[in-house]
């Protein structure tokens, strides 16, 4: 995989996969639009970083945009494809569903395609644990039906598989879609539950605790994820030549296609997130609680069997040490 694709590569766990992949010295192209759902500036930032070596370019263009994406396929051939641009977050997408249409869905089929007339030799793209939707039964798993999503955003994840399925069936392409589990960690993004209790809390106000604080998550340290795609990149999938339509099951096919989990494999409790940040910061949060809200879920919990056994990979990081770390970096970043 000498030359790879990265769209979203502004964003959170794009930035840190780029990174990686060029130390290990891969050629990548870093696509990202460098929207304004959240602060430009820490985009722009995390793109400055991945400028300073030898083999990155950034390439400015919306995934929605059909001929700017098929000239782009065009003019490049690559090895591999990693899809981490999307309208993110669930509650959002209560407000501005048409976004998550035109980049979860549009932008999708565009890199699909541009996928499928170059020859591209892996697609993988980013799912989301929020598939899972109204399931209860746990660890979750991706063998398990994912059919009620509770989200548009989700609805939108689930369909990147289907519409990534359609492609392994039809065209061969090879596609593995990574379902992630509540990513944390330096340089990530300012809309998540971390950045805000950080910045409320050093603030001296209060921070909102959803459902009055019962919430379990299976907190997931972005070094964690980086390893596993940067595993997946590598192993391009085959058909799985023990599925059956009597019984399909949702993780693998006949033609080229697998999903995994990418998590801790471990759920917290989300006081005791509150808890191991108030210990970093050493600081006491005064807590605003409220019901939970619309789309979202009161546990996540993956079962990373899969990942374990195709890659000999299992994400392990403890929260003091991740959140320390992300206590670190804000500190330095915004010189608190």
């Amino acid at each position: 995989m000498k030359k790879i694709l990265v769209t979203g590569a502004a964003g959170f766990i794009g930035a840190h996969l780029s990174r990686k992949l060029l130390a290990g010295g891969a050629e990548v192209v870093g696509l990202d639009n460098v929207n304004d759902y959240y602060d430009p500036q820490l985009k722009r930032a995390r793109m400055a970083a991945l400028a300073e070596g030898d083999g990155f370019t950034h390439v400015d263009i919306d995934i929605a945009d059909r001929e700017a994406m098929a000239r782009l396929f065009r003019e490049h051939r690559f090895d591999a494809v990693v899809n981490l641009a999307a309208q993110a977050g669930v509650r959002y997408s209560l407000i501005n569903p048409h976004s998550y249409v035109d980049t979860n869905l549009v932008g999708f089929v565009n890199i699909l395609e541009g996928c499928r007339h170059s020859g591209v030799g892996h697609f993988v793209y980013a799912s989301s644990s929020s598939v899972y939707g109204a399931n209860t039964r746990m660890p979750f798993s991706v063998h398990d039906n994912v059919d009620h999503p509770v989200s548009l955003y989700a609805a939108s994840k689930k369909a990147n598989e289907l519409m990534a399925h359609t492609y392994s069936h039809l065209f061969g392409l090879p596609t593995t879609g990574l379902r992630f589990f509540t990513v944390y960690g330096p340089w990530g993004r300012p809309d998540m539950a971390l950045f805000l209790f950080t910045k409320a809390i050093l603030a001296g106000r209060p921070i909102d605790v959803f459902n009055n604080g019962d919430m379990e998550r299976d907190f997931t340290y972005i070094d964690d994820i980086v390893e596993g795609v940067f595993r997946v990149i590598h192993k391009v999938p085959s058909g799985n030549p023990g599925w059956s339509g009597d019984a399909p099951d949702p993780a693998t096919s006949y033609c080229p296609y697998r999903v995994y989990n990418i998590g801790n494999n471990n759920k917290e409790r989300l006081l005791r997130y509150i808890e191991v940040l108030e210990n970093c910061l050493g600081r006491k949060a005064e807590m605003n609680l409220l019901p939970m809200q619309p789309g979202d879920v009161p546990a996540t919990y993956a079962d990373v069997d899969d990942l374990v056994r195709d890659f000999d990979y299992k994400p392990g990081t403890t929260l003091e040490y991740g959140i320390g770390r992300f206590v670190e970096w804000y500190r330095e970043y915004f010189r608190v």
